[in-house]
């Protein structure tokens, strides 16, 4: 079994909505984020995809920890992603950009799309305080 070293943000806007994203050729929504590279620090990574994915770039301060959670990976078989998650308020608003074919927001207390991935649905949401 193959474990992928992650870290992720929970994006949150002025409405306090998670910013949600999908990636090309993909049906699993998830978190902005992606894959940590040899030696780089989960918050290092998380900066350099949000920069990628999403033309964001903040500050070390802006971001809280979440946690640490492992859970399937939502687009490749045999494989567990080892996430570390972070929060941040965006300052303002976003695009997608690089991989990413579409945004999506989730409301506090809404109904949860079926197509979200194991790690958000199973860890991250549970996880979650908001609205």
């Amino acid at each position: 079994m193959i474990t992928l070293h992650i870290a992720a943000a929970c994006l949150f806007d002025d409405q306090q909505r998670l910013l949600l994203v999908r990636k090309r050729a993909t049906r699993m929504f998830m978190l902005p984020g992606g894959k940590c590279e040899a030696g780089e620090a989960p918050l290092c990574a998380l900066k350099r995809e949000l920069r990628e994915e999403l033309d964001l770039t903040l500050q070390d301060a802006a971001f809280q920890t979440l946690g640490h959670f492992r859970a399937p990976a939502a687009n490749e078989l045999d494989t567990w992603v080892a996430a570390d998650i972070f929060v941040v308020h965006l300052p303002h608003t976003v695009r997608a950009a690089a991989e990413l074919e579409e945004l999506a927001w989730l409301e506090a207390g809404a109904e949860q799309p079926v197509n979200l991935a194991p790690l958000l649905r199973d860890h991250v949401l549970p996880a979650l305080t908001w609205g």
